[in-house]
C-alpha cells in the first residue's frame, strides 16, 4: 500500500477534466431549489492523479471546488513503459475495478470513468474491466483505490527485507539475508 505523501500540485503542470455532474433538486416551500455536484479528475500524465468531488448552486463554482479538492488529494503511481506495474482489484461500495497491464500498442481500453483517471494518471497501456455497478462515483474512487495499491519494484524488494545501496554512478543492489556474499561478488566484479 502506497504510503499517502504531500504532493504540491503547484510544481506540477496539472489538466483537469470533469467526469459527471449532476443535478440535485431540493423541494422547498416555493418551489424547487436545485444545486450541482461535480466529479472531477486531475493528473498531469507523469504518474500524478487525484479525483475532487465540488457542490454548489453553481455548475462553474462546484466544477472549481471539485478541482480544488482533486488537487488535494493527488497520489503518485509508478508506471513502467506506459503501463501499470502489475494486476490490481479494488471495491469501493458496489463498485468494483480490475485493471491488468498491457503491452505496448494495447491503449486503454477502459470505460467512461476510469478511462478518465488512468489517463489523468498518463497511462497509455491499460486493460481493465468494471464488474460491479455503473455509478461513476464508486467507480472512480474503486479505480484510485486499484491504483494507491501499486508499488514499483524497489518498494516491494525494499518490504521484503532488501537493501538499496546508492552508489553515485550505479544502483547496487544488496540483498539483506547475504550481504557478505554480495559484497564479495561486487568486489569480483570490481576487480575484472
Amino acid at each position: 500500500m502506497s504510503v499517502k505523501q504531500n504532493i504540491n500540485p503547484n510544481e506540477l503542470n496539472l489538466t483537469e477534466s470533469v467526469i459527471k455532474i449532476n443535478r440535485v433538486a431540493k423541494v422547498v416551500k416555493g418551489g424547487r431549489r436545485f444545486s450541482f455536484s461535480a466529479l472531477v479528475v486531475a493528473g498531469d500524465k507523469r504518474g500524478h492523479v487525484g479525483i475532487g468531488l465540488g457542490k454548489a448552486n453553481e455548475v462553474p463554482e462546484a466544477i472549481r471546488k471539485g478541482v480544488a479538492q482533486a488537487k488535494r488529494s493527488l497520489i503518485r503511481i509508478p508506471l513502467k513503459n506506459g503501463t501499470i506495474t502489475q494486476e490490481v482489484q479494488a471495491t469501493f461500495g458496489s463498485g468494483n475495478v480490475l485493471l491488468k497491464p498491457a503491452s505496448g500498442g494495447t491503449g486503454v481500453i477502459a470505460g467512461g470513468p476510469v478511462r478518465a483517471v488512468v489517463e489523468a494518471a498518463g497511462v497509455q497501456n491499460i486493460l481493465s474491466k468494471s464488474l460491479g455497478t455503473s455509478n461513476p462515483h464508486n467507480v472512480v474512487k474503486a479505480t484510485m483505490k486499484c491504483l494507491e495499491q501499486l508499488r514499483d519494484a524497489q518498494e516491494i524488494f525494499i518490504t521484503r527485507g532488501g537493501q538499496i545501496e546508492v552508489d553515485t554512478f550505479e544502483d547496487v543492489v544488496v540483498p539483506a539475508a547475504k550481504p557478505a556474499k554480495a559484497q564479495q561478488a561486487l568486489k569480483d566484479n570490481e576487480e575484472e
